[in-house]
């Protein structure tokens, strides 16, 4: 019986010390915010080594030892969470929710390798700004948004009509392809003012891909590629509407809408900007800022098809009147030489589409077209344009095994006709190209991608561009290297790229018939994502480039101050830095991205080096925001900080009349400068916004400090006959001549 009763005893004692583990056990799931489950998040119980991962269900199991603990859980694309819970009242099944990185490195991107691939997959380094990004500082134009963008810089290169292009990495606008939904439409004359009639609030995001990406998109993308991602009409809203306005009496209004016919689906936009306040603060007579009147209509189309292939059409239209000059200046003084003024009228249409070939193969014919007319006078001097740009792509995308092949045919046509003594003629050029590109899988870890395009050129003959790029990944996905070597090449047209060419009154010498520029560039990136147990995520962003050119165009400001000189440099040129971005955000609302580059950009010529000129060692930038969630209260505080760059001044020596020589009274170097803004945006239940906040908070402008910002500017038309005065000259100017100023705003979406 002693045996029996030690038994059942025995028995007893071990159902019981099993049912009080059972009882120490907690079960959990864990999701996304669209209630998807999480699968391998990692669940762990701060303080002791017990963790495990989450199922394909995004079931969870731990002991829980102790009657109080704190839980943290991460997963890779997500925002880390620590919840407290207690054994007495923990209930089993609770479903704990992460929220997602919206840096995500599985983005999807199209602009690095020509297709829709995940960020993280791509060997192509690129970056990706979304919507949200652009509305912590609110702008009327994608221009003056990327000014926030570390290794991007809107640069102004006129202080009377505040022309500007974009730089990245120190390179000039020429350098820079911009794109929209991944046609190459800002080019040529729009280089100047296309980007400012692009609506935001039909943006999705924005990608950039820094360094030559010629091999895909031949000419002008040596120095990058901006590719403006326009919303699909599944994913915008029913109807939007932004409109804001400055203390300067700047108006924004943005109309966004989205219908279906049948089973096509549109999205229309309308975006009017207008600033008719003449403002002279630095008291020299002229307008502080121009005056615009632009009008910009947007329509897209996306017609459903039985084989769920892609079929997108898209027009643009923009119409702009702007003038800047002498503050008693009207539209009666236009192109005579009573009141200076630069006036610009721009006509600028746009039609762009995709079409997916049916069939099992996957071939896709992409073509746009678009006219850019302008009438303009710079003073006296009229400058009409007429430009029209042809473009057509097939392309063909096919994987074998671990190769992933993309070959395409492209051919641009460019008409354009000026009335400047460069161009006698109208100009046609015929661009025909090839491309091909394979991408090899050696390993989930391992890509190599290679590629080559051929082009040739109606004046300049053959070019070929070859690349290849390598890319590593750890296992969990949380790093990425990648190493990659371009050629590029880019033909110059000075007069619809260089405003300096036709403003003030330098004549434009070419000393010869300009050849095309080549380069070759290596740049190395890396990525690497922290997940710490606070709930927050960090990640670094580094990268390093040298771009090193042959045959650069390089305007010559200096060897005469009344000429503008254009040749090919007898030399080298070299654009080389560092780059570093800081993300971080933690799941409690707060957030910061901050980055900074260095940079070395110059040219070589007889053994002597050269700072080129506009253009800054260093650069940083920051976006740090704040979503207080219980009362719906956003705060962003924006700010870049540029380093000094060489300016073009006018001083002159001439040694054999030195009665003749000028002294310029204004720096050759600028100092360093910040422009910061800070807002404060109220969100709504039903989908309605107020924002409003300070923009350039320092009230810094370039005038800052100077005599004068505008050479002669009592004297513009040169009437006054003394050898000793400087010609008239506007294009000492290196940021945004506009100083502190409110803005209001109100925003609205309807799903």
């Amino acid at each position: 019986m002693s045996k029996f009763y030690y038994g059942l005893i025995t028995a007893v004692s071990i159902l019981c010390f099993n049912l009080s583990v059972y009882a120490q056990q907690i079960m959990g799931y864990v999701h996304d915010a669209d209630g998807k489950p999480v699968e391998n998040a990692t669940v762990r119980l701060e303080g002791s080594s017990n963790g495990t991962k989450t199922a394909p269900d995004g079931k969870f199991e731990l002991p829980l030892p102790t009657a109080k603990a704190k839980l943290s859980i991460r997963a890779i694309g997500y925002l880390s969470i620590q919840e407290a819970i207690e054994k007495s009242s923990y209930q089993s099944g609770t479903i704990f929710t992460l929220a997602k990185d919206n840096r995500n490195l599985d983005e999807v991107v199209v602009s690095g390798t020509l297709k829709a691939v995940s960020k993280l997959e791509s060997p192509i380094p690129v970056e990706v700004y979304s919507a949200k990004f652009f509305r912590a500082n609110p702008a009327p134009t994608i221009f003056e948004s990327l000014q926030n963008i570390n290794g991007v810089r809107p640069q102004i290169n006129c202080s009377i009509c505040n022309t500007g292009d974009i730089h990245i990495n120190g390179l000039e606008g020429p350098y820079t392809m911009v794109l929209i939904d991944g046609m190459p439409i800002v080019s040529g004359l729009s280089t100047v003012y296309g980007l400012n009639g692009i609506p935001q609030a039909l943006i999705e995001r924005v990608e950039i891909v820094k360094g030559p990406a010629s091999t895909l998109y031949g000419s002008e993308a040596v120095g990058g590629l901006i590719n403006v991602i326009t919303k699909a009409p599944s994913n915008a809203p029913k109807f939007s509407l932004e409109a804001f306005g400055t203390t300067w009496q700047e108006y924004n209004l943005d109309l966004g809408g989205k219908f279906n016919i049948g089973s096509a689906q549109s999205l229309l936009g309308i975006n009017y900007f207008n600033y008719s306040n003449p403002i002279d603060k630095n008291n020299d007579n002229f307008t502080d800022v121009t005056l615009q009147d632009r009008l910009s209509i947007f329509n897209k189309w996306n017609f459903a098809r039985k084989d769920n292939k892609t079929f997108s059409v898209a027009g643009r239209y923009v119409y702009e009147d702007r003038w800047g000059g002498e503050m008693q200046w009207n539209k009666k003084y236009r192109g005579g030489e009573e009141v200076y003024a630069e006036s610009i009228y721009t006509k600028r249409w746009e039609v762009m589409g995709i079409y997916d070939l049916p069939g099992s193969e996957n071939f896709s014919l992409s073509v746009s077209a678009n006219g850019h007319n302008q009438n303009s006078y710079y003073g006296n001097t009229p400058y009409m344009a007429d430009q029209r740009i042809f473009f057509g792509q097939l392309t063909w995308n096919k994987t074998l095994k671990n190769h992933d092949l993309l070959t395409g045919l492209a051919y641009r046509y460019t008409y354009y006709k000026d009335n400047t003594p460069a161009t006698d003629e109208t100009s046609h050029t015929h661009l025909p190209g090839l491309f091909v590109q394979d991408e090899i899988t050696f390993h989930p870890q391992h890509k190599l991608l290679l590629g080559a395009r051929y082009d040739y050129n109606s004046i300049h003959g053959s070019i070929v561009s070859p690349r290849a790029n390598y890319k590593w990944n750890s296992q969990d996905k949380s790093q990425v290297l990648r190493v990659g070597i371009g050629n590029g090449y880019r033909v110059a047209n000075v007069f619809t790229e260089d405003h300096a060419a036709l403003t003030g009154a330098r004549d434009v010498v070419f000393e010869e018939d300009l050849k095309p520029e080549t380069s070759w560039n290596a740049n190395i990136n890396y990525v690497k994502k922290f997940y710490s147990d606070n709930g927050s995520v960090f990640a670094i962003d580094a990268s390093t480039f040298y771009t090193y050119f042959n045959n650069k165009i390089i305007p010559d400001y200096e060897t005469d101050v009344k000429k503008i000189i254009y040749s090919n440099l007898d030399g080298h040129a070299v654009s080389k830095g560092i780059s570093l971005n800081l993300d971080w955000a933690h799941h409690s609302g707060l957030k910061a991205m901050i980055g900074g580059t260095l940079m070395d950009v110059y040219s070589e010529e007889n053994g002597e080096r050269t700072w080129q000129m506009l253009t800054e060692k260093f650069m940083g930038t920051w976006t740090i925001g704040y979503n207080i969630k219980p009362i719906g209260l956003s705060i962003d505080y924006t700010g870049n900080a540029i380093g000094p760059m060489r300016l073009p001044v006018l001083t002159t020596k001439d040694e054999a009349d030195p009665a003749n020589n000028y002294i310029d009274p204004r720096p050759d170097k600028s100092k360093l400068f910040s422009i910061q803004n800070i807002q404060l945006t109220k969100h709504f239940k039903n989908g309605f916004e107020v924002f409003g906040g300070v923009k350039n908070l320092l009230n810094w402008t370039p005038t800052k400090g100077l005599p004068f910002l505008i050479s002669r500017a009592h004297d513009p038309f040169e009437k006054i006959e003394d050898s000793k005065l400087p010609p008239f000259d506007p294009n000492y100017v290196y940021g945004p001549n506009q100083g502190i100023r409110g803005f209001l705003g109100v925003r609205y979406n309807l799903f």
